[in-house]
């Protein structure tokens, strides 16, 4: 255990009855030794046979100081009215035991009573509390000096008071809780008798800490301020709250086991502090035979809270990864002033799409150096979008991400990626998207996201806390990755629910565009559904009613369009992908001029079911594939996918009649484009003819992930190895003999 002080100071409080009032005094160790010897109570007895096992010296040693007092009254009556109390029944004789948890100046006080005990035909005191104090781990008490050496157990004697109750008291230094209580009671009318809940565990009461609320999920203040986590973990047998100072150590500060039934209600964990203290930073570790799929993984390993609002401290974990923590701290109040929400028809919509970091990453965007690829330098671009025409800005997806694999494998859904912010600090981070937000209103510009709730990043997301709730069970068909989200089980649709919302409430978001949106129609056995209850949910939420709800069928790891009927209430548009294919094929004379005539007139066969046109979002190149200008310049057998006409020279070309053509069919497109009933949406450079020389997008990089020709263990990378490239998007790599290669695509920059 991290960070624990040497000593540790505690009071023993029996009951005695005394003529004059009560006696409150403490047994040293001997007097306690001879007391068990009376009573009957044998060293080498487990103290938790029938529970956990016991382990000492996993902790520090602490000591313990013994005092005696003389006071001439019980506990105060309204003393016992503030304080926590629990209340426990045992599993033999029908007795109760209360417990209550008071705080005084610098100590707390823990007083047990118990009542109703079958004790019939035994006299005097009869019962002994053996107790222990535990934090990171239940089954691992911290030592004190007063424990019994055989047991590990500390040993108290209950007196009976005149109300034939048993009662003691334990006191401890407010210095060193929070920490749990655990105990249970022995009888000497039955040679040493173990009398446990009636769960047959240990009692257990936190001392420190309050029980908590199982909602909201996440991090809540109260307004008395105390706060209060939560987070859901069906399948977990034991979920520990780490606690991190601002020292940057690595290791926890603090580390509470919660309790299974005064930490838990339902399947949601909960523990709540009167304030954070010196902590600053929380994340959790969840254990359990069925938590994780992946048996490799550490049992240690430091989990993110999924409802976590600020993310920061960053510090490397065992797996070789980043480890992400949940700040302790209130969202910063930001000043909207008098930001209010266009609430643009349908019909009125222009779209631009963006990447945040690449839009003014090039010097040609005359963004200072020190905001490039932020959200402060997207926000000096406003000028630019409003001599274009558009009213709306498509952002692709902004959620924290895995940066290895890019923007479209989140790790996270409640805070933007830190590094879009001026400083790349999560707090500023926030300021600045919401300055931005508030900047493009002002301007009449809407703001869109682009969201992925199908799948997260392969780590460092919600792996570990549920994998058998949040994610789909190996074996369903025709899913191939391990990350896919089963958006429809319930406490995933809360979770996407609560993210959509948060983004509208707290960034004035004013839609969404759903990337792989097929995936949500997908059940909990991942069969296709005609009414998915996360996609009904959406379009009825009242939070989500004034937003732009877009469902987009791309899918991020096969980087194609599915064909799909998607269900939409009439409240949901798509991505239109047949008006870029008709339309691609019509201007290389390779399409019917009636195809064309549908598209022009909204799409009827997709959007006469109630809908209509201007909910057809329709584009001709996007963020992934070639760009407009290269659409007209190459197509090579590589890129018959795309569809596209090289107008007679392959390629770059000082023909005219080929720059010409070129030139016209360009014109071609964007007339198409915005004289289509719908939606236009512009892509990002295409206005200016940026081009990736006919290759994958600029900052596609090639990865060695295989080659069987060198030697063990690097013949295999999960990440891969970077493999030079002679020109954009192509290298030269020298194969063995009788060997096996494998290569993979990414553009791991944005």
């Amino acid at each position: 255990m991290a960070n624990l002080v040497s000593s540790f100071s505690f009071s023993v409080i029996p009951w005695n009855q005394h003529k004059n009032g009560v006696k409150w005094s403490c047994f040293h160790k001997s007097c306690v030794q001879r007391k068990h010897h009376q009573l009957g109570l044998q060293n080498p007895i487990n103290p938790f046979s029938q529970n956990r096992t016991s382990k000492l010296g996993a902790t520090s040693r602490l000591s313990v100081e013994e005092t005696e007092q003389q006071v001439t009254t019980l506990i105060p009556p309204q003393d016992l009215k503030e304080a926590l109390a629990y209340l426990f029944r045992t599993e033999i004789g029908g007795g109760l035991v209360k417990v209550y948890v008071t705080k005084k100046r610098a100590s707390y006080s823990v007083y047990i009573e118990i009542s109703s005990l079958d004790m019939s035909g035994v006299e005097g005191e009869t019962l002994v509390l053996c107790w222990g104090v535990y934090r990171a781990d239940s089954s691992c008490l911290v030592h004190l000096d007063s424990m019994d050496a055989a047991t590990g157990m500390n040993f108290s004697p209950l007196m009976q008071t005149s109300l034939g109750k048993f009662a003691v008291e334990l006191g401890f230094d407010n210095k060193h809780v929070p920490l749990y209580l655990s105990f249970f009671l022995m009888s000497s009318s039955d040679a040493g008798l173990e009398i446990r809940s009636h769960r047959k565990t240990n009692f257990c009461v936190p001392v420190g800490s309050l029980p908590g609320y199982p909602a909201p999920l996440g991090l809540s203040f109260s307004p008395d301020r105390s706060i209060n986590f939560a987070i859901f973990s069906r399948h977990a047998e034991s979920v520990v709250l780490c606690l991190y100072d601002g020292t940057g150590v690595e290791k926890p500060a603090l580390e509470l086991d919660l309790d299974p039934y005064v930490n838990r209600s339902g399947d949601i964990w909960h523990i709540s502090f009167e304030s954070a203290g010196t902590f600053v930073s929380y994340g959790y570790r969840c254990r359990g035979a069925l938590l994780q799929r992946n048996k490799d993984s550490a049992a240690e390993h430091i989990i993110l809270d999924p409802y976590a609002k600020i993310i920061g401290n960053f510090y490397p974990n065992d797996l070789g990864s980043v480890k992400n923590l949940g700040r302790l701290g209130k969202e910063p109040a930001f000043d909207w002033g008098d930001d209010y929400r266009t609430d643009l028809s349908m019909e009125k919509l222009v779209v631009y799409r963006l990447n945040v970091k690449r839009f003014t990453q090039h010097v040609s965007s005359q963004v200072p150096s020190d905001l490039t690829g932020t959200f402060t330098g997207l926000a000096k671009k406003v000028q630019h979008f409003k001599d274009l025409g558009v009213n709306a800005v498509l952002l692709e997806p902004v959620f924290t991400f895995d940066e290895k694999n890019g923007p479209y494998f989140p790790c996270h859904f409640f805070s933007p990626m830190h590094i879009y912010g001026p400083s790349s600090g999560p707090v500023s981070t926030s300021n600045s998207m919401k300055e931005m937000v508030k900047t493009m209103h002002a301007n009449g510009i809407e703001v869109l996201m682009e969201v992925v709730f199908s799948n997260t990043a392969d780590t460092g997301a919600l792996q570990g806390i549920d994998d058998l709730s949040y994610y789909y069970a190996n074996g369903v068909s025709n899913l191939k990755i391990q990350s896919a989200l089963n958006c429809n089980y319930p406490i995933v649709q809360n979770l996407i629910l609560d993210s959509l919302r948060y983004w509208v409430t707290e960034f004035h978001i004013d839609g969404f565009s759903f990337i792989n949106a097929s995936h949500m129609l997908r059940g909990y056995h991942g069969e296709y559904l005609s009414r998915p209850p996360l996609v009904e949910a959406i379009a009825f939420d009242p939070v989500l009613s004034k937003t732009k709800v877009i469902a987009d069928c791309w899918d991020p790891h096969d980087l194609v369009m599915k064909e799909i009927r998607f269900p939409h209430w009439m409240r949901w548009a798509e991505i239109n992908t047949k008006f870029c294919n008709d339309v691609r094929n019509f201007l290389r004379g390779e399409n019917l001029l009636s195809n064309l005539a549908t598209r022009l007139c909204g799409s009827g066969d997709t959007f006469s079911d109630g809908r209509g046109p201007a909910f057809s979002f329709n584009y001709i190149a996007r963020n992934f594939g070639l760009p407009l200008v290269d659409l007209v310049s190459f197509s090579s057998d590589e890129l018959a996918a795309e569809l596209s006409w090289n107008c007679g020279d392959e390629g770059p070309t000082n023909n005219t009649a080929v720059l010409e053509r070129r030139l016209k069919q360009i014109r071609n497109f964007l007339f198409i484009l915005f004289m289509s009933l719908g939606v236009p949406v512009l892509n990002m450079g295409d206005e200016c003819g940026q081009s990736s020389g006919g290759l994958p997008p600029e900052g596609m990089s090639w990865y060695l992930l295989v080659d069987t020709a060198l030697p063990f263990p690097g013949f295999f990378s999960t990440s891969g190895e970077v493999v030079p490239q002679q020109t954009a998007g192509s290298f030269t790599y020298q194969m063995k003999s009788f060997s096996c290669t494998l290569f993979e695509a990414n553009n791991r920059s944005i």
